[in-house]
């Protein structure tokens, strides 16, 4: 990928201080995926700068597309898909710092934090200003106990100071759409999704929407006319360094703990062969008993 948006979506948690280990579980991590679904990814006249996976479904409809690597229903995007469902779970839990209004978003400026709206969410001509640090994150969370969606139509997410858009992320207990009709007046698209359900993207016909972020749904992923530039994964403790990778220490000594990294997938892609401790005692020389 030639061009893709720095430091991982999954990584904004630990910005904050909130929860460990945002981006990785035993399974997996969500590595280079831009777009990951449970069931199906419909793609129309669009671009998807990263790879596509999907699982336990298999339905990938290219039309007219142009996409990175798809992995449908094997190992990898298995690994990747429940990267994705152990994150979203974590951030269900995630506390807030603040419940905000519709009535107040057009005149508000959003500086870093947890936002939550406790209900279904439908932004109309409206622009959100995100304004913060490049290292700053933001987390907004909709709908609760299983409901509430994500609509948004001619609607805009920008970036305001240094904040980076792979610092956002949109989590929906149901679905979000988003939809740009008005061509000629571009509205972008700032922040990744964590859906409960599907995602659905529209462009403007022969104006594309432009997205900047990473697009997970539990079920499909449907893009019309869209360009998205998708968040590269980590496969660590996520500290960004805000200089357009994400990148951490993979201090892989013994006796400090497993950091979750792997230098070089010296691993080959199944975490028991990690070069990373899990588990053993310090050796002399090296590592003794771990890595079973």
């Amino acid at each position: 990928m030639t061009s893709r948006v720095a430091i991982a979506t999954i990584a904004l948690i630990l910005a904050i201080g909130t929860i460990a280990g945002p981006t990785a579980n035993a399974a997996g991590t969500t590595g280079s995926f831009a777009v990951l679904a449970g069931t199906a990814v419909d793609c129309t006249t669009s671009t998807i700068d990263g790879d596509v996976g999907i699982y336990p479904g298999t339905a990938f409809t290219p039309s007219t597309c142009v996409f990175g690597t798809v992995h449908a229903g094997d190992g990898v995007a298995q690994q990747a898909v429940q990267a994705f469902l152990a994150q979203y779970a974590r951030l269900a839990a995630l506390k807030c710092d603040d419940n905000f209004a519709v009535a107040t978003l057009a005149s508000r400026t959003f500086t870093p934090g947890v936002y939550c709206f406790d209900a279904a969410l439908t932004l109309t001509n409206v622009t959100l200003t995100l304004e913060g640090p490049a290292n700053g994150s933001w987390i907004f969370k909709i709908g609760t106990g299983g409901t509430g969606a994500l609509t948004s139509t001619n609607s805009s997410v920008v970036m305001a100071g240094a904040g980076n858009p792979c610092n956002v992320t949109w989590w929906t207990d149901e679905a979000a759409t988003i939809t740009d009709s008005e061509a000629g007046t571009p509205h972008p698209w700032a922040g990744s999704i964590l859906a409960g359900t599907a995602i659905s993207m529209t462009g403007a016909a022969g104006d594309r929407l432009t997205f900047a972020g990473n697009a997970f749904a539990k079920t499909a992923v449907t893009m019309t006319d869209v360009t998205l530039t998708g968040c590269e994964g980590s496969t660590g403790n996520g500290h960004g360094n805000g200089n357009g990778k994400d990148k951490q220490k993979c201090n892989q000594g013994v006796g400090n703990g497993p950091e979750l990294c792997d230098p070089g997938n010296s691993n080959q892609g199944d975490p028991s062969r990690s070069n990373d401790e899990l588990g053993g005692t310090p050796g002399n020389p090296g590592r003794r008993g771990g890595n079973k």
